[in-house]
């Protein structure tokens, strides 16, 4: 089956569009003016329907093809209001910083963290060796119901590395003037994640030339998710 079919403009310029969506903070304007630069002449409604429909199937070829995560989570969730309304963002990175899933839900009750770690657990698909979160009452729920042989740590500051990943989040919303539906809000947070784990090369802790291997790596398997 054709992913491009129908579609007037070529395979290199819609993956272009939307990788720079998902990599950059940029809004879809911008990207219908980066493209104008080039030549390329399309409107910032096409750039936002290649983004939802693209976005869905590379993020679904991305997972397919990752590589795994490790077998230390680190567990947070976050409130984000959505037309008004409080919802809850759940997040989870491994111990390289990878992300492991994001997962909006309405509540943070007990119920909703083991929705939670029961996505977790399928998206993992091995034993988990240790969780870390904080001292909220329904990870200790879920964690004694469904993985109670898993080491569950809730020490101060341990979890700074959860706490940390939503900044890259806050400021997409605040660029987006915030999310106007969950399902929008699911959508693009899924996508963005596994943009982000594919381009996290951790520039800071390798040298330049390992840098720039990573990267071209990471190219790859970007051109692999989107051919």
């Amino acid at each position: 089956m054709n992913t491009y079919k129908r579609h007037r403009f070529s395979p290199d310029i819609i993956s272009y569009a939307v990788w720079l969506y998902y990599r950059f903070n940029l809004s879809h304007r911008d990207i219908e003016d980066l493209l104008a630069q080039r030549g390329i002449t399309v409107t910032r409604e096409s750039i936002r329907l290649w983004c939802i429909k693209f976005g869905a199937i590379y993020t679904r070829r991305l997972k397919r093809k990752h590589r795994g995560y490790g077998d230390t989570f680190y567990i947070d969730e976050v409130f984000i209001r959505i037309n008004g309304k409080q919802h809850y963002l759940w997040r989870a990175v491994d111990q390289d910083g990878e992300m492991v899933d994001v997962y909006l839900q309405a509540k943070r009750d007990g119920a909703a963290a083991k929705r939670f770690f029961k996505r977790l657990l399928r998206s993992h698909g091995r034993e988990l060796r240790k969780i870390v979160t904080d001292k909220l009452r329904s990870y200790g729920v879920a964690h004694r119901e469904l993985i109670p042989e898993t080491i569950h740590s809730t020490q101060q500051y341990e979890n700074n590395r959860a706490e940390q990943s939503y900044e890259a989040t806050r400021v997409r919303e605040r660029g987006m003037r915030k999310f106007k539906s969950v399902r929008q809000a699911q959508r693009f947070l899924g996508a963005h994640a596994a943009v982000s784990n594919l381009f996290n090369l951790g520039r800071h802790l390798v040298g330049a030339q390992h840098y720039r291997d990573l990267r071209i790596a990471a190219f790859g398997e970007w051109g692999r998710a989107v051919a």
